[in-house]
């Protein structure tokens, strides 16, 4: 099995979930730091005060980098650290620090993927109303603008929200994430506007700011249905439930965000859009992200309930490769953009075994089933042109805290120790036989 020498490889991660120094060199809170602040609402009482602490190890971790052989890095810059009040004056401290980043990544031959906004909205413009602010999409826009004026010169590939989903989904109607409002799905439509008009106007102020020519995408998640038997019946009900128009689903969809972008239709009843937001939404972008973890199962009837005993990770997630398959070749039928796959990966016990070494076949076995699945979907004709890995290192993981173990590299949180897993070695040989053009397997 081979992928085109092309195919990027590389590992993903997010500012708030491994940078740490909250308020160091000018950095400002964020909803984030609200949030994890508040009792009772991350595990143990968790927060990203220190996490990975990768903000004073950036050299370290870039080597990291460069040993495990990655291509490109995604990583998303903080609003907070940049513009620590949310909009008018910059912070420099902020943009030296990732001015480091980005300069040691090139040095070392790794392509930067930067993500403009991964959920650490600044708390002032959350004072303000936040994503539920009319004036919130003229004020993305303008710092996504920014962004891209300083860094455009330097990185050559930008992704404008991170998750519109869960930001809507998690954060105002389940209230598992910040800023943790509870309400029914059908009163965020006003939301999921705001997100796609800050989408939208951001594009086109990444476009106007750049310098030089640059890729503009969007990374989103959500629920994705794979045929128990490829019949066109079992096929087209998968389809089907992988887009819906309405029901429980909705909320968690990628279309609810994607028809808007990129096929200028909204299907959504709560969500009002007039001609003049859709000419601000639908902006053409250069790719998709997809953000894939796992996926739901079908007839040709509806759901097929999971047999009992269906293998689960480390948070309880169904392990189901097929939605590599399925779900990239649905996506590509839809919006026929090239694909990236933004983020997949595994939550694991991962633990230090007594050799010193962390084992983490499971992660192995996931990583390369899920991979192969993807290689069927690319032999179906659907343009994937890299993959990311969810996530380089572990990290806070947002609700769940510390305990969710989802790296390649395994962080020793007592003492901020990194230590290779097996998964990091093993995908070290995975990109240098790929990029010889060798079989993978």
């Amino acid at each position: 099995m081979k992928f085109d020498k092309d195919f990027l490889w590389g590992a993903a991660t997010a500012s708030y979930q491994i940078e740490g120094a909250y308020n160091e060199d000018g950095r400002t809170p964020s909803v984030w730091d609200v949030y994890s602040h508040t009792p009772g609402k991350v595990k143990k009482g968790e927060t990203g005060d220190v996490a990975c602490d990768h903000y004073h190890r950036l050299e370290e971790d870039v080597k990291m980098m460069k040993e495990m052989g990655l291509m490109a890095y995604r990583f998303s810059v903080s609003w907070d650290r940049l513009f620590p009040n949310g909009e008018a004056d910059p912070n420099p401290a902020g943009f030296a620090f990732y001015d480091k980043l980005v300069n040691l990544l090139l040095e070392n031959g790794i392509l930067p993927v930067m993500t403009v906004f991964h959920w650490d909205l600044p708390s002032a413009l959350l004072e303000k109303g936040g994503f539920e602010w009319e004036g919130i999409s003229d004020v993305f826009a303008d710092y996504a603008g920014k962004v891209v004026e300083h860094f455009s010169d330097r990185v050559k590939m930008f992704i404008t929200i991170n998750e519109p989903q869960c930001v809507v989904h998690l954060g105002y109607v389940t209230g598992a994430h910040a800023p943790g409002e509870k309400r029914p799905q059908e009163e965020t439509g006003h939301i999921m506007r705001n997100l796609l008009l800050s989408h939208g106007k951001a594009v086109t102020a990444m476009r106007k700011a750049a310098k030089g020519e640059i890729q503009i995408g969007t990374a989103t998640t959500g629920t994705l249905c794979s045929p128990l038997m490829e019949t066109p019946e079992a096929m087209e009900k998968a389809y089907e439930l992988s887009f819906p128009g309405k029901g429980e689903g909705l909320g968690f969809s990628h279309n609810w965000f994607l028809d808007p972008v990129i096929l200028r239709e909204n299907h959504i009843p709560y969500l009002t859009l007039s001609e003049e937001d859709m000419e601000q939404i639908a902006v053409p972008v250069d790719f998709l992200g997809i953000n894939v973890y796992n996926g739901m199962q079908c007839d040709e009837k509806g759901y097929v309930d999971r047999y009992q005993g269906f293998p689960r990770t480390g948070l309880g997630w169904p392990v189901t490769p097929n939605v590599m398959n399925y779900g990239m070749r649905f996506l590509y039928r839809r919006y026929r953009k090239p694909i990236y796959i933004s983020e997949n990966g595994v939550a694991c016990n991962d633990r230090i075994f007594l050799d010193g070494k962390v084992h983490d076949a499971d992660r192995i076995d996931f990583i390369q089933s899920y991979l192969e699945q993807l290689h069927t979907a690319v032999e179906n004709g659907c343009d994937v042109r890299g993959y990311f890995h969810w996530s380089l290192m572990d990290n806070f993981e947002w609700n769940e805290g510390y305990d969710p173990r989802f790296g390649l590299i395994f962080v020793d949180y007592r003492n901020g120790n990194r230590i290779w897993k097996d998964s990091a070695l093993w995908y070290k040989e995975w990109i240098e036989k790929n990029k010889h053009g060798k079989d993978c397997l």
